[in-house]
């Protein structure tokens, strides 16, 4: 019962998301350095968007670049990231992921995986997990691989297609926000996220709404969180 209230009620609790209290950070096109990323100990920086055919009749689905230029870093961990509107991925696009990791590496940087930003319907999951096992066997082996995952899937998704996703990712990052903005009561979501029997992150927008849940935070496959940063806006 007091879980139920803390739930219903915990957005009046809401802080205000500070980039400063936090060390793990997305960083996506267009976003300008800020003095938060001082502090920053695991950093996913995207490098690309796969979109599917531009019109009826276009053979396959393109990688289009984005992100900044290969940077070099010397201490943290750096996930390499994808934005993906389609799973129907070509021979090209997987050789591209790959040699930009190859890249990402020879520069130095300290590289421990690829992260995909799919929004794969609850429904779907089993094909989403179907992807990610070709995914990951095409990986070479030192690589990790994490995902990010929609709240929707702790509440309504399948226990069982959300195992086999335990069997071939090393972390799930839930998103509690869409766009700018944190999703409207999405501490209701909160108790299926607990149930999650895999590695799991929350991810926070800067600047948007949330309160630590203890018994998240108390799970043995809570891994921290991750923060959108995002421009100021004047």
């Amino acid at each position: 019962m007091l879980l139920a209230l803390l739930c219903l009620h915990g957005q009046a609790w809401a802080d205000t998301v500070d980039a400063s209290d936090y060390d793990a950070f997305w960083l996506w096109s267009g976003v300008r350095p800020q003095p938060a990323l001082a502090n920053a100990k695991t950093l996913y920086i995207i490098q690309g968007q796969v979109d599917g055919p531009r019109r009826a009749g276009d053979p396959q689905a393109r990688m289009i670049a984005q992100g900044m230029a290969i940077p070099r870093l010397s201490s943290g961990e750096v996930w390499v990231t994808y934005r993906a509107h389609t799973l129907d991925w070509s021979e090209d696009i997987y050789a591209i992921l790959l040699a930009q990791l190859e890249r990402w590496r020879r520069a130095g940087n300290p590289v421990v995986g690829v992260q995909i930003d799919f929004d794969a319907q609850t429904r779907h999951l089993d094909r989403y997990a179907a992807f990610l096992a070709d995914l990951r066997q095409r990986l070479p082996r030192h690589y990790r691989l994490s995902i990010t995952g929609l709240l929707d899937w702790g509440s309504n998704g399948d226990p069982a297609a959300l195992n086999r996703l335990k069997d071939v990712i090393d972390e799930v990052v839930m998103q509690t926000y869409q766009g700018r903005r944190s999703i409207a009561e999405h501490h209701r979501y909160l108790p299926g996220i607990s149930r999650l029997q895999l590695p799991y992150r929350i991810g926070l927008v800067q600047g948007g709404e949330w309160q630590a849940a203890k018994y998240l935070e108390d799970s043995p496959w809570f891994r921290g969180y991750v923060v959108f940063l995002l421009n100021p806006q004047s």
